[in-house]
């Protein structure tokens, strides 16, 4: 009561001074000479007469790059404004190219390589050795690779890289750590539909890719089990070779020493066979609404989804500012229209993707509530129409334009994120101009560019529609946009488990 009453006294002291104020300002006009109507003056805006000048030519600082004969590639990235020195290990391979029956084997593979140590260190005694110098040394499974990492002081890497090569060349695999890894593994399968924004992204990734595309596939309890120790170490025999690598490594040291250091550790490894990615289809999903019950929610995740590109597309450029427009923040079309003019979706944004060697995700995505479900998705697919008759504004463009350079810049805007950006370009075959390419690239897009590619890749038929939500709740019903898919999102048992 007392805050209402405190509410209630600041309003009526608020009316007493309106009252005071509209008094004054009466008396003020009768006394006032008359003067003649006159036009409503502009509010001065200096801001805008601010001269903006063009950004810089962009040249990062490119690393050495060499290659040893046997195919390892190595760059190197000086960088003395610390005393550390980072190291990563890039190997073709990763969980794309994993058999059907036994996805998992990659991520268990990055665990227990590290936790389990070498023949020499075990992989708890190793964690102390590393603690002790404030050093690390780690490794990952990923879609297409496998890697290693390692990050000390300058005085110390000796040593840590010696771990390094030594975790590299004699790995000790041992059953209690595999055991520890599909336990963390099969937990994670458990918890998956815990969250409902997380189950509208595994499943709105299965209808734009299919269930058993490589990159949209998921463990199962069968899958990790089935996943053995020479399994492993089959995958370590098969992928750990100097051709399938590159090294990269950055900080406070001599190029010259370390490419000594490099040559001398990995220059008498032999070459071996590449692993082979089988080829991966890629179609559009069906255009379809496809639901999730949440029953435990009150809100709605939607995803509306479709195939994306790859970056080495002529019209990644231009894909690149329409994403931008459409869906590149708060000030894009997608944010201002669903979210802040019609009050629809409390979270909205979207991507049109582009992947290295496959093609990536288009996306929109919103969280709403159950009763706007319906009225926030048909909003979204009336942007993703608007897209295609709505050329962007010369204010839109420019601003469009401006924000993906200048947010482009600052991705690259260190040594490091320059040497990884360069790994990344080499691992998939891009030139290594293609950083500074990309700045002109931009530049020259054109209304009727991002008009074109609008209608070249978005076909709202070839959009899915993913919803994840309490169906009592969801008024009016989804069926409203059409036909709905409900997707079994049960989680299957463990081998020799009933079923639910």
């Amino acid at each position: 009561m007392k805050g209402l009453s405190k509410e209630i006294s600041t309003m009526r002291f608020a009316g007493i001074a309106l009252t005071v104020l509209l008094t004054t300002m009466s008396a003020a006009a009768q006394t006032a000479p008359s003067k003649p109507a006159s036009t409503k003056k502009t509010t001065a805006q200096p801001w805008k007469s601010i001269p903006i000048p063009p950004l810089h030519s962009f040249k990062p600082v490119q690393p050495k790059r060499i290659e040893l004969d046997n195919g390892l590639v190595i760059f190197l990235q000086e960088d003395h404004e610390l005393p550390f020195i980072n190291g990563t290990i890039l190997i073709r391979g990763g969980s794309r190219d994993e058999p059907a029956d036994k996805v998992g084997l990659v991520s268990l593979y990055g665990q227990t390589w590290r936790t389990s140590g070498t023949t020499t260190v075990d992989g708890d005694k190793l964690d102390d050795e590393l603690e002790n110098k404030a050093a690390s040394l780690e490794t990952s499974g990923g879609t297409a690779t496998t890697s290693v990492n390692w990050s000390s002081l300058k005085g110390d890497f000796d040593t840590v890289f010696a771990a390094t090569v030594d975790l590299l060349e004699h790995p000790n695999f041992k059953a209690d750590k595999l055991l520890l890894a599909k336990r963390q593994l099969e937990t994670g399968i458990s918890r998956r539909n815990d969250d409902a924004s997380n189950i509208a992204n595994r499943e709105a990734i299965k209808q734009v890719y299919g269930s058993t595309n490589p990159y949209a596939r998921q463990e199962e309890y069968a899958t990790v089990e089935a996943v053995t120790l020479a399994d492993l170490k089959a995958w370590h025999d098969k992928t750990v070779i100097p051709n399938g690598m590159i090294v990269a490594i950055s900080g406070d040291f001599d190029s010259a020493a370390m490419e000594a250091k490099l040559r001398q550790a990995f220059g008498s490894m032999q070459r071996g066979d590449l692993i082979k990615t089988p080829p991966i289809h890629f179609a559009d999903p069906e255009h379809k609404i496809y639901f999730a019950e949440k029953g435990d929610v009150d809100q709605s995740n939607v995803v509306i989804v479709g195939l994306g590109t790859e970056r080495s597309n002529p019209d990644y450029y231009a894909l690149s500012v329409m994403n931008e427009i459409f869906s590149g923040g708060f000030g894009s079309r997608v944010v201002q229209d669903v979210r802040t003019k019609l009050g629809l979706a409390y979270d909205v944004g979207g991507s049109f993707g582009a992947s290295y060697d496959h093609p990536g995700i288009f996306y929109v995505i919103a969280g709403t509530k159950s009763v706007s479900t319906v009225a926030a998705t048909q909003a979204m697919l009336a942007e993703i129409g608007k897209l295609k008759t709505e050329p962007p504004t010369p204010a839109e463009l420019s601003k469009a334009k401006d924000q993906v350079l200048n947010s482009f810049i600052f991705h690259y805007d260190s040594p490091e994120k320059t040497l990884n950006e360069q790994v990344l370009l080499a691992f998939y075959g891009y030139p290594p101009d293609f950083l500074e390419k990309y700045k002109s690239g931009i530049e020259k897009v054109t209304s009727a560019d991002v008009t074109r590619v609008a209608n070249k890749y978005v076909d709202p038929s070839k959009l899915a529609i993913v919803v994840v939500g309490n169906e009592a709740e969801i008024t009016p019903k989804l069926d409203t946009l059409g036909p709905v898919t409900n997707l079994d999102i049960s989680i299957p048992p463990p081998p020799g488990e009933p079923s639910n």
